[in-house]
């Protein structure tokens, strides 16, 4: 058994432990059991609690009956069975009985149980469950219960409110010990907290929930982020185009995406009952601009890219700080080419994500990997587009992978409705993966949509789309740069560079003399003017993590040199003006 099949077990072995202690703490309330399965850092089980009130408070009682479970080391076995038999063994449970109703819908006919088996062979808990398991409850290790959050039963907010209950499981001590300090370092670095303490944005009640607001330093960070992009991208081509927030709903009946994700969006409503839509995405647009004139195969690849908000209706409890929102901005492209274009046009992307992502220093071979992400065999139904077209797509996309030396991983099942695609995905400096750029080739809109060119032979042909993101959504991408670099950014990156502190008010004049010198050489300056003690200043300096605190006295009005301490850091330094700006240029 490899160690990652290990860990699924021993993750959704805890699931069926925790469950069990749970009916053992509450022995008097009916509970329904919503889906519990294991995730990638431990594992979850909804809950229906009926009028019984569940908090964190109940965790230590729940943890101590789960001690006794491995303690007793029950044997797990399976029990396999037919529908009529499974369904009176879930007769009490609303939610599992739905639950076989859609297997047998399904055309399943095999229904699986695992059960605790004491050592006289009586069964002290049964729940039906696809598995994998442990041999016994002895072998789950060391647990912890982390959080507890409300869910809607199959995440429909019309169906009943859940209570979800998290946990982590692990084979030792040491292992939960090193966890449990990684969540005291993410702690630290939470983009929520951080947001707020460097000034960088906010939420206001009256704006509402999952819409951020940014200051002027926030709005720098963007800013910086969008013009690093533009920069790297202009030499191959890119042009900004602009388009408006909402559209008619036939523009996405039209590209597929009304049909998959009306739900999810923010309708509104016209005069004279005109129904629009705020835009979710972008590329329906962008295949207006294309089409709004005939193209030639002279003027291909057409390459367009915009940073432009969009809206998508998220549930209340999925919304968290800027990585999950209602209004997200996206570094957003599209490239319109002939296929024998396909795979330079991407590669050109490639060039740009990895300079992009060099810049932050994460596009080690340690630090990302690729996810070739492709149809699921067994769905067809789910895509849009003809087979022999997303062959090619699938084809070229690995192609691509290979010969730019990309370490990646062919995921079945993860491409879009309309076309598979390469997904980026980084390490933070803790270690955490996040999936943020993008390459994917799509025949699908360009036929829905008619688009077309005048080929070389005079005749009419369709052109394909490849969309791009560089950074994906700003807001998600400012939350992942917070946290990585815990609000220490880089100079280059920083909203400002240094503080100039005058040691008293004789030293302001000064002080401000030389904010204006570096300013006017693009350098980006604050003043903490000499209210407080040096010490305390220099200390709130070190707390808005900026990179350098310039402290400015006599000896440095009479020597004409600077003194500088670096964020981190604890010795000070003396170094010429110039030699300063060099540095904030660099």
């Amino acid at each position: 058994m490899s160690k990652n099949d290990l860990e699924i077990r021993r993750r959704h072995t805890a699931s069926h432990l925790m469950t069990k202690a749970i009916e053992m703490c509450f022995p008097d309330t009916k509970i329904h059991l919503g889906v519990g399965p294991w995730t990638d850092e431990g594992f979850y089980q909804d809950f229906d609690f009926g009028e019984t009130k569940f908090s964190t408070d109940d965790f230590k009682k729940v943890e101590k009956k789960m001690r006794w479970l491995v303690n007793k080391n029950f044997k797990i076995t399976r029990f396999n069975t037919d529908y009529e038999t499974a369904k009176k063994e879930c007769a009490d449970d609303k939610f599992k009985t739905e639950i076989l109703e859609d297997l047998k819908n399904a055309g399943e006919t095999n229904f699986s149980f695992y059960d605790f088996v004491d050592d006289s062979g009586r069964i002290i808990f049964r729940n039906l469950c696809a598995g994998p398991h442990l041999a016994s409850t002895g072998e789950v290790g060391v647990f912890k219960l982390t959080k507890c959050s409300a869910a809607f039963w199959r995440g429909d907010a019309r169906r009943e409110s859940l209570t979800r209950v998290y946990g982590v499981a692990f084979p030792d001590n040491a292992s939960l010990e090193t966890y449990e300090n990684f969540l005291e370092e993410a702690a630290k670095r939470d983009h929520r907290k951080l947001g707020v303490a460097l000034d960088l944005f906010t939420f206001s009640e009256k704006v509402g929930a999952g819409l951020p607001l940014f200051t002027p330093k926030g709005a720098f960070l963007r800013n910086k982020i969008e013009q690093t992009i533009t920069d790297i991208q202009e030499k191959f081509g890119f042009e900004k185009v602009h388009i408006p927030h909402i559209t008619k709903k036939d523009l996405y009946e039209t590209s597929g995406h009304w049909e998959k994700f009306k739900e999810d969006l923010f309708h509104v409503k016209g005069k004279h009952g005109a129904e629009f839509v705020m835009k979710p995405m972008n590329c329906p647009h962008h295949t207006q601009i294309y089409a709004s004139q005939m193209r030639s195969y002279r003027d291909l690849p057409i390459r367009y890219v915009e940073t432009t908000t969009c809206y998508r209706d998220e549930q209340p409890g999925e919304l968290l700080g800027l990585s999950r929102v209602r209004s997200l901005t996206q570094d957003d492209g599209h490239v319109f080419c002939t296929i024998a274009q396909i795979k330079q046009e991407s590669k050109n992307i490639v060039e740009v994500i990895r300079q992009f992502y060099t810049k932050l220093d994460m596009f080690g071979e340690d630090n990302f990997c690729v996810s070739l992400s492709v149809r699921d065999p067994k769905t067809p139904e789910k895509y849009l587009g003809k087979t022999e077209n997303w062959d090619k797509a699938e084809q070229f996309l690995e192609e691509i992978a290979e010969e730019e030396g990309l370490k990646y991983k062919r995921i079945e099942g993860e491409a879009a409705f309309y076309g598979p695609k390469l997904d980026f995905q980084f390490k933070d400096a803790i270690g955490r993966d996040w999936q943020l750029a993008t390459v994917q080739i799509d025949f699908v809109q360009p036929e829905r949509f008619d688009l077309e060119y005048i080929n070389e032979k005079g005749g009419k042909s369709t052109p394909v789309m490849i969309h791009r993101a560089v950074a994906g959504s700003l807001e998600r991408f400012l939350s992942l740069i917070i946290e990585h670099f815990a609000g220490a950014f880089p100079v280059w990156l920083a909203p400002v560079q240094a503080h100039i502190l005058p040691v008293n008010k004789k030293h302001e004049d000064f002080a401000y003399d030389l904010a204006k010198k570096i300013k006017e050489n693009g350098g980006r300056i604050e003043i903490y003017p000499a209210s407080e003690t040096l010490g305390k200043r220099i200390r709130n300096a070190q707390t808005q993590k900026v990179p350098f605190s310039i402290v400015i006295g006599d000896n440095e009005i009479q020597e004409k040199n600077l003194t500088i301490r670096k964020y981190g850091e604890q010795k000070d330094s003396k170094i010429t003006l110039d030699a300063f700006m060099k540095i904030l240029s660099q």
